[in-house]
């Protein structure tokens, strides 16, 4: 599923490939990635406008065109951006085109279509269409990151990939940021102290900029999402047997010698 790190990175796709380019042509191949605009509407709003710079929260791609709407994206499970030329296969799974430029064309695509694009009339309609979304996990400060936290029950795990808590943090990144802090993913967040809350602060803040240079979670041989698929799994730090779980309806992997179960005596 992409999360913060792959949707900067399809945030530079578009950066590079539409803007300041006019969209000339949309071509919406399929209607059902369209959320709450219809195919008429979409192509009114936008052909003719000129993608401005685009930003992200959370999971969240936002493309402005300058005084104009802002069309929104969301990756769901298997949602990318991609960068084409106008005489390029269309691929099976490219559900709408936007033709910059002339020479370029920009892709949203997507298997299982489970989220999709959104159409904002102006910043009082992105803000609604954001408004149950928490701050953006790379740009929260300490204070913040501890206030979200202190007003949340449950396990830490689940804690982290509510999106109304913190915006950007899948599971990937769950597992991984809790491996490096060595906390356990069933850790009830009530019970970490002060220096644990701080401790995983500072590693999801070193995880998430060494994802987002990588364009992805990325699966190396010192991190924990390197090892997470091996038929027997390592911890790449102790060398124990990973074990495998879920919470929060997601496959968990942690380390039990490196995530204790309990705070420090």
């Amino acid at each position: 599923m992409p999360e913060l790190p792959d949707v900067e990175g399809f945030r530079r796709v578009l950066q590079s490939c539409a803007k300041g380019r006019v969209v000339q042509r949309v071509d919406v191949r399929d209607a059902g990635v369209l959320r709450g605009v219809s195919v008429r509407r979409l192509r009114d709003a936008l052909e003719g406008r000129r993608f401005t710079e685009p930003k992200r929260h959370g999971k969240w791609l936002l493309a402005p065109t300058g005084g104009g709407p802002t069309l929104l994206l969301h990756f769901g499970m298997t949602g990318r951006l991609v960068c084409s030329r106008p005489h390029d296969v269309v691929e099976a799974h490219d559900r709408v085109l936007f033709t910059v430029g002339g020479d370029r064309q920009l892709r949203y695509r997507d298997q299982r279509k489970l989220q999709g694009l959104w159409l904002a009339e102006d910043d009082s309609d992105v803000a609604r269409l954001l408004g149950r979304q928490g701050p953006d996990a790379l740009a929260v400060d300490g204070r913040e990151f501890g206030a979200a936290l202190s007003s949340r029950r449950g396990r830490i795990k689940s804690v982290l990939m509510d999106q109304s808590v913190l915006a950007g943090l899948g599971n990937l990144l769950a597992d991984e940021i809790l491996w490096c802090a060595r906390l356990r993913p069933t850790r009830p967040v009530g019970d970490l102290t002060q220096a644990e809350v701080r401790r995983l602060y500072t590693h999801m803040r070193r995880t998430l900029r060494s994802a987002v240079t990588a364009g992805c979670v990325p699966p190396y041989d010192s991190w924990l999402t390197g090892h997470r698929d091996d038929p027997v799994p390592a911890c790449p730090r102790c060398g124990g047997i990973l074990r495998r779980s879920r919470v929060a309806g997601r496959g968990t992997v942690w380390c039990p010698r490196c995530q204790p179960d309990g705070p420090p005596p």
